[in-house]
């Protein structure tokens, strides 16, 4: 018999009664029901019902053992009662009669326990993380999420994509993000950055002739954490294609997302491939953002030419000086109450802006300060274009059309949940596409590049030498599912007179670049093929198939929202040797 197991934890069923078999696990818990003994024996892959003899060794030693101690139980297989199967678990027709029990590795106090589904303070969390990832929910997640890097890599290389592996340790690079440095013990005074993205390195494997390439690829960038965001490092289903157009990128990469979403949705529907295609401006006005739920079938409507000319003066002095007026209905509210708008109100206050107003309708009978100003006409005129009903009510934001845009988008999601209008067993694929080559910077007085300017603009030079930078349009694409943006992408800039031209509008010299991005421009310089791709976000994936609110309980070891590593202590300090080996010298930040 094997020293510790000839069975897993969650392997024996009926058919293996009366069999001697051997177990090994963590105590999970304990139950003592007038002197009977039942422990739950866990390992990887599930739980087994241990039973000892009462007045047994193995019972005094179980008896004793604090949970979360690693014991092996050898025993016979038994059948349970009809009335005492549990037909939760996989194990439930049987129990393990422990006949000896040996002790690999007792537990003291816990800081927190495995058992039951409390919630504990993040800090405990990440410091005692291995404690954490014992957890059924959390075990759950991350064995997910390494199920669904092995699809994403059989689907890629069943599109006949090639992985390669791109450096770690690269130059810094001036766009983007902040990078993380590493100090060169060779070359003093020097500095590695590793890569926020292998962009350009993917960028070279395609000069280089490799057609097709993918990785699951660690990045790095030093910013802070969001909900769906991790500090440090992520990683992302990097891939590139060679003489492709943008159609040919989605086509790709579709039934890989598609086909992976499928896989895992429990029960949730996916939306089909060709995923819908929306321009970046369109987005922005029905759903007032770039990264829409298209489960929300709230849409946005621009309404300023219906106040022109209006008894609601605010509104008509608003779209007089250039400002817009954009609604958001909120079909169905008849019932509610003035509370409800009164709160949306309040909320958008809270938000930082102004004010949401708002128009009330019952049974077509219209109600609040902007119907009364506006008028019954006017009113009419206004729902009857947007299709509303006569029991729709329909919230308003005013003013400078980025805040109309940023407030409305915020809005259109806000009314959807607390209407409860979105479908939670739903994944919606769209491309956001047409995004704006370049846009202009108010606070530098300036046109810079508004995505990535290493994209190829649609129209090439032409468009360059003739349209107003912000009008001209570029070969960029995000994909987005239930409002989560899951990666940017383009077909690339691989022209260097285009890419100097791109450069010029946004106030760069040819200098600028070749110093700047030498390795990208000498190699386009030597033959560059057409070339497009993108990466999309792994652990995004993962945290949206696992419905996953936070980014964090879809990673093995997490850093906390301040980038630390409370469980390796990191960052942390250095030795004075380490710092000479780098020649390095550490200065303190003044003191407040």
């Amino acid at each position: 018999m094997h020293a510790y197991r000839t069975h897993n934890c969650a392997e024996l069923r009926a058919s293996n009664v009366g069999e001697q078999v051997r177990l090994s696990g963590w105590v999970h818990r304990k139950r003592d029901l007038g002197g009977v003994l039942f422990v739950d024996l866990r390992d990887h892959f599930g739980i087994t019902q241990i039973v000892p003899p009462i007045g047994s060794k193995a019972f005094e030693i179980l008896d004793k053992m604090r949970s979360e101690s690693v014991v092996t139980i050898t025993g016979e297989v038994l059948a349970r009662d009809a009335e005492t199967v549990n037909s939760d678990l996989a194990t439930g027709e049987i129990e393990v009669k422990a006949m000896e029990v040996s002790v690999q590795s007792a537990t003291g106090d816990l800081p927190m326990p495995v058992f039951g589904d409390a919630e504990y303070p993040e800090e405990t969390r990440l410091k005692y993380r291995y404690l954490d990832l014992r957890r059924e929910r959390l075990h759950n997640n991350i064995i997910l999420r390494s199920n669904v890097i092995a699809s994403l890599r059989r689907r890629m290389i069943d599109q006949g994509f090639t992985e390669f592996q791109t450096p770690i340790l690269t130059a810094s690079s001036p766009e983007g993000a902040r990078d993380y440095l590493v100090p060169s013990r060779v070359h003093p005074g020097k500095f590695y950055a590793l890569p926020q993205a292998p962009q350009m390195f993917k960028q070279l494997l395609m000069v280089a002739g490799f057609d097709r390439y993918f990785q699951i690829a660690p990045c790095f960038r030093d910013e802070d954490a969001r909900a769906d965001r991790s500090p440090g490092e992520f990683y992302q289903l990097d891939f590139e294609m060679s003489f492709v157009t943008q159609d040919d990128v989605f086509a790709a990469i579709e039934p890989v997302l598609h086909g992976v979403f499928e896989e895992f949705a429990n029960g949730r529907k996916v939306s089909a491939a060709p995923f819908p295609r929306i321009p970046y401006r369109e987005s922005m006005l029905k759903y007032g953002s770039d990264k829409p739920d298209l489960r929300n079938p709230i849409i946005i409507h621009d309404v300023g030419s219906h106040f022109v000319q209006s008894g609601f003066g605010l509104f008509e002095r608003i779209v007089g000086e250039g400002g817009v007026v954009r609604a958001i209905p909120a079909p169905g509210t008849a019932e509610k109450s003035r509370k409800f708008f009164d709160d949306m109100n309040e909320w958008a206050r809270s938000e930082g802006h102004a004010g949401l107003g708002y128009v009330t309708r019952k049974g077509g009978e219209f109600g609040g300060p902007i119907a009364k100003n506006h008028g019954e006409a006017g009113m009419t005129a206004l729902y009857d274009a947007m299709g509303l009903g006569p029991d729709d009510g329909c919230f308003f934001a005013a003013g400078k059309e980025g805040q109309a845009v940023k407030l409305a988008g915020a809005a259109r999601t806000r009314v959807a949940e607390q209407l409860e209008l979105i479908d939670e067993n739903v994944f919606e694929f769209c491309w956001i596409v047409d995004f704006p080559m370049f846009e202009y910077d108010e606070e530098a007085k300036k046109v810079d590049f508004s995505h990535n300017p290493f994209s190829m603009p649609q129209g090439e030079m032409e468009a360059l030498e003739s349209k107003d930078p912000l009008d001209i349009l570029a070969y960029q694409y995000d994909i987005v599912c239930n409002g989560v943006e899951l990666s940017s992408g383009a077909i690339r800039n691989h022209r260097p007179e285009i890419m100097y031209k791109a450069f010029e509008i946004a106030g760069y010299s040819q200098a600028d670049v070749d110093e700047n991005f030498s390795g990208m421009i000498n190699a386009f310089k030597l033959g560059a093929p057409p070339h497009g791709g993108s990466a999309p976000g792994v652990d995004r994936i993962v945290m949206l198939l696992a419905n996953e609110p936070n980014i964090r309980e879809v990673i093995v070891f997490p850093m906390n929202q301040k980038a630390e590593d409370l469980m390796m202590s990191a960052p942390g300090p250095v030795t004075a040797k380490q710092l000479r080996e780098l020649n390095l010298r550490v200065v303190e930040p003044p003191k407040e």
